[in-house]
């Protein structure tokens, strides 16, 4: 009898062991590339384990410009306030598929590589979007929503060859962001972004799903298999307009071709007066969450922000409370482009050294879930 138990004893600690091991494997988080360099693989690893810890600050343009600045080595609005950098640096590619010196915000391509390799080698997180023109050469650039866009670049459509010299200047640019060591520098990747909305010529009503899902899954084609590209880790974002689990994943290309699923959401109405911004931004990331868990992906809000953030306490009573307790990798705030003269007015979104939320920043900053880049840095995200 006795050996009977302890038999019964080996075999269920046996499977308390197995169901122990396929829940591990389950959270391991591998890239969608199979063939992903060793530090973008390690990125993907470590951000699924950071995001149990908190989330990542991150800034658009951070190191190019600030409010009544430009171009100052070392600058940085946030480390100005925090004194130290934001954790994750957000670069735009729009202007590149057409040869241009500078991006659509007027950042030369050449300082953004250098910027990039700056914050990456202290240990920053560095992802990339990409406002591409639309093919037709329309004057609207990405913001040309004539339906039947995405279908011309598609293969067999009349702008196919088009398409195709646009990624290779992607492809260019993306294999070379070195290190000091020449090794290639992991990116979060953020093409089509905002793709439920309706302002850009790969939004909802520009083109179905099914040729939003070829138009995905043919760009990462391109890039890994035809250009060698695989430092790249795939997200997945939409706009801040679905309601249901189903509206988000309408246009989901595949788990396997997706790292991280997220949204952008932004503030546009007075926090004093309406709480709509803390609940919608919690339900949808209770929906994300849900939609993670079952696939195994990342999760983030890729932008969001408040204009001028004239409400003073708006880091810690809004967006704090926002994302709550939900597992993000990442929130981003858009970028601080100072005195706009085309709108006529200031346009920024984190606060400078002085402005009037820049105390609560502080607060913010000091928060044990919020993660800059000197806390970053100390986990070795790319190890």
């Amino acid at each position: 009898m006795k050996c009977l138990w302890l038999n019964n004893k080996m075999f269920l600690g046996f499977i308390v062991l197995l169901l122990l091991c396929s829940q591990l494997m389950a959270q391991d988080q591998t890239p969608c590339d199979s063939a992903a360099t060793q530090q973008t693989v390690a990125l993907c690893r470590n951000l699924k384990k950071l995001a149990a810890k908190g989330f990542m600050f991150g800034h658009q343009d951070d190191l190019a410009y600030g409010v009544n600045w430009r171009y100052e080595p070392g600058k940085s609005d946030v480390k100005e306030v925090t004194g130290d950098y934001p954790a994750v640096y957000g670069w735009e590619l729009g202007g590149l598929e057409a040869n241009e010196e500078k991006n659509l915000d007027g950042v030369p391509f050449k300082k953004m590589r250098q910027f990039i390799k700056e914050g990456y080698e202290r240990g920053g997180v560095i992802t990339i979007s990409w406002h591409a023109r639309s093919p037709y050469g329309a004057p609207k650039g990405a913001w040309d929503t004539a339906f039947g866009t995405v279908a011309s670049i598609l293969p067999a459509g009349v702008n196919h060859a088009l398409f195709k010299t646009w990624l290779d200047e992607l492809a260019k640019f993306f294999l070379s962001l070195k290190n000091s060591h020449g090794e290639a520098i992991p990116v979060l990747f953020r093409p089509y972004h905002e793709l439920t909305g309706n302002w850009f010529w790969w939004g909802r009503n520009a083109c179905t799903p099914d040729q939003f899902k070829v138009l995905w899954r043919f760009t990462q084609y391109y890039l890994q298999k035809i250009k060698k590209v695989h430092n790249l880790l795939y997200v997945y974002n939409t706009s801040a307009d679905f309601k249901t689990k189903e509206e988000f994943l309408e246009r989901y290309p595949g788990d396997d071709v997706v790292d991280m699923i997220s949204f952008d959401t932004y503030q546009y109405d007075d926090p004093a007066k309406s709480d709509w911004f803390v609940k919608n931004t919690g339900f949808q990331l209770g929906l994300i969450d849900e939609i993670a868990a079952k696939k195994n992906k990342l999760t983030a809000i890729a932008e969001t922000g408040y204009e001028q953030i004239p409400f003073a306490n708006w880091w810690t009573d809004v967006l704090s409370k926002a994302i709550g307790q939900h597992p993000i990798s990442y929130v981003l705030v858009w970028r601080n482009h100072g005195y706009n003269e085309w709108m006529k007015k200031m346009h920024y979104y984190a606060p400078y050294k002085g402005q009037v939320s820049s105390a609560d920043f502080i607060r913010f900053y000091q928060q044990e879930n919020t993660l800059f880049e000197q806390e970053v840095a100390r986990e070795k995200v790319y190890e």
